[in-house]
C-alpha cells in the first residue's frame, strides 16, 4: 500500500541563534547562475549508540547528494577535514574549516528514542561568521530516515538561498519497456533523487501523460485499455491506491491539469469537428467550454492564482503559444520566435512558462515571461520535450529521446532535469526507459 509516513518534526531553536549579518551572508542568485558552487562541509552525523551510527551517515550522505545535485552547493571531500566537531552542542574549530575552504559547515547526531523512534539533530554553521545558523530536530520513525534526510537539505538550502527548497518531492512518470512498435507503458513514481521507486499501473493498460494535484496525493492520466480508441481519463489516490475514472474522452491526447487548488481541471478535447479547451469541476463533473474556433487549442496550464491559462494553438497558421483569462476571454500571443512551440507549462512562482519548441528539425526545452519576452532555450537534442516544474520554480524535469537505428533498435527514453538558467543539466536515474515526467508540489 502506498502512503506517505507522518514525521512529527519538532524544531529546536538553537542556542544563540541569530541570522548573519546581512555583510556576511550569502545569497546565490538562481537565476543568472553561479560561476562557483559554494563549498560546503558535511560531517558525517554521530550516532549516540552503534545502531544509530549508521543512520547518521546515510542522512548526512543523502544531504551532500541532494544539495550536490541542485548545482549551487560542492560538498567537501571528507578526507580534506582537518578535524570533526566533538559534539553537536560544542562549537566547531572554525579555522580549521577555513582551512579547507568551507564558506558552510553541517554537522549533526542520531539517536533512538524510547518509543522506538529515531531523532535527527542537525547543526548549519557559518564558517566565516563563526556562527550558528540552524538548528533543527526531527523525530520519526527509523523507515522514514531518507524523507527526513531530504527536508534538511530543503532547509539547508532555503537559508543558503533564500529560496523554498524541492528536494522532498517526488516525480511520477511513464516507465517504458518493449519493442518500439509494441511500448508497455505504465505510471511509475519515484523521489525526486530516484529512490524509493514504485510502478502505479500494471502493463495491460496503455498509460500516458500523468499529473499530479497540489496536494500530491492525486495522479491524474490518461488510459486506453484493449483494443478502445477513446481514452479514459482516471484519478489516483496515492494514499489509498483507489482509482476512479473522470470520463471517456475522443480525441484527448494530454491528461487533464489541476488547478492550483485542486477543486476542478483543464482539458483539451474534441468538439463539433475541432479541438478545445474545456474546464470542469470535479465536485459535480460538469465542464464549461472556454475556446472556440477552427482550430486546434490543447495543452492548458493555469498560472498559480488560477487567473491566466497558457495553451498552445495553431489558431495563427502554426503552432504557437498562448495565454487568456481563466474565462476565455483576452486571449494573446505570446512566442514570436522561429519554430513551433507546444506543451506550455506555467512556474509554480509564475514567472516563467516552460515549453517544447521544434525548430529546424531539433527539439528544444526553454522558457519564456508570461509576456512572450526573454525566450531562453535550456536543453536540445534530437528530441527532448514534456517539461514539468520543480515545486520552488527552479528546475526542469523533462525527457530525451536518443534517435536509434532505422528500424528504431538502441533507442532509448530517459529523464533529464537542468536549471533554470541552463546548467547542471543531469540525468535522473530510472530502471528503464522513461517519459512524461511530471512533478509533485513539495510533501504537505
Amino acid at each position: 500500500m502506498l502512503r506517505i509516513a507522518a514525521i512529527l518534526v519538532s524544531v529546536i531553536l538553537a542556542w544563540g541563534l541569530q541570522p548573519p549579518t546581512a555583510g556576511a551572508q550569502i545569497r546565490i542568485d538562481i537565476t543568472e547562475g553561479v560561476p562557483d558552487p559554494v563549498p560546503i562541509a558535511i560531517v558525517p552525523f554521530e550516532g549516540k549508540e552503534s545502531r544509530s551510527t549508521e543512520y547518521g551517515r546515510n542522512v548526512a550522505s543523502v544531504i551532500s547528494a541532494d544539495l550536490d545535485g541542485s548545482g549551487l552547493f560542492r560538498p567537501l571531500d571528507e578526507k580534506a577535514f582537518l578535524s570533526r566537531p566533538a559534539r553537536i552542542d560544542v562549537q566547531p574549530r572554525f579555522p580549521n574549516w577555513r582551512g579547507i575552504g568551507a564558506q558552510f559547515l553541517v554537522n549533526g547526531q542520531t539517536s533512538f528514542q524510547d518509543d522506538g523512534r529515531i531523532r535527527i539533530e542537525v547543526r548549519l554553521w557559518d564558517v566565516l561568521e563563526q556562527r550558528q545558523l540552524e538548528g533543527l530536530a526531527y523525530r520519526s520513525a527509523p523507515a522514514n530516515w531518507r524523507r527526513v534526510a531530504h527536508i534538511v537539505a530543503d532547509a539547508i538550502y532555503k537559508r543558503v538561498t533564500g529560496e523554498e527548497g524541492y528536494f522532498d518531492s517526488r516525480i511520477v512518470y511513464v516507465a517504458e519497456s518493449g519493442p518500439a512498435n509494441n511500448r508497455v507503458k505504465r505510471l511509475a513514481v519515484m523521489d525526486q533523487d530516484g529512490a524509493n521507486h514504485s510502478y502505479l499501473t500494471g502493463g495491460n493498460n496503455y498509460a500516458l501523460t500523468p499529473r499530479f494535484s497540489p496536494n500530491r496525493q492525486e495522479i491524474t492520466y490518461l488510459s486506453y485499455r484493449g483494443n478502445r480508441r477513446a481514452p479514459r481519463v482516471h484519478i489516483l489516490h496515492l494514499d489509498t491506491e483507489q482509482r476512479e475514472t473522470l470520463g471517456q474522452f475522443a480525441n484527448m491526447t494530454f491528461a487533464p491539469r489541476f488547478s492550483p487548488e485542486g477543486d476542478r481541471v483543464l482539458m483539451s478535447m474534441a468538439a463539433d469537428g475541432n479541438t478545445d479547451i474545456f474546464e470542469m469541476l470535479l465536485s459535480d463533473r460538469t465542464t464549461r467550454r472556454l475556446t472556440h474556433g477552427p482550430a486546434i487549442d490543447t495543452s492548458p496550464s493555469f498560472d498559480p492564482e488560477a487567473r491566466r491559462i497558457v495553451f498552445n494553438s495553431d489558431r495563427g497558421g502554426t503552432q504557437q503559444l498562448y495565454t487568456m483569462n481563466a474565462d476565455g476571454s483576452d486571449v494573446a500571443r505570446i512566442s514570436r520566435g522561429r519554430g513551433r512551440y507546444g506543451t506550455p507549462v506555467w512556474s509554480p512562482r509564475g514567472d516563467l512558462i516552460a515549453f517544447t519548441k521544434i525548430y529546424r528539425e531539433e527539439f528544444h526545452i526553454g522558457v519564456m515571461r508570461p509576456d512572450g519576452t526573454g525566450e531562453r532555450l535550456l536543453a536540445s537534442d534530437y528530441h527532448v520535450e514534456g517539461p514539468t516544474w520543480s515545486p520552488n520554480g527552479r528546475v526542469l524535469a523533462f525527457f530525451r529521446l536518443t534517435r536509434g537505428d532505422a528500424r528504431g533498435r538502441d533507442r532509448s527514453s530517459r529523464l533529464w532535469k537542468v536549471d533554470i538558467t541552463g546548467r547542471n543539466l543531469r540525468e535522473l536515474p530510472t530502471p528503464g526507459d522513461a517519459s512524461d515526467p511530471a512533478w509533485s508540489p513539495l510533501s504537505p
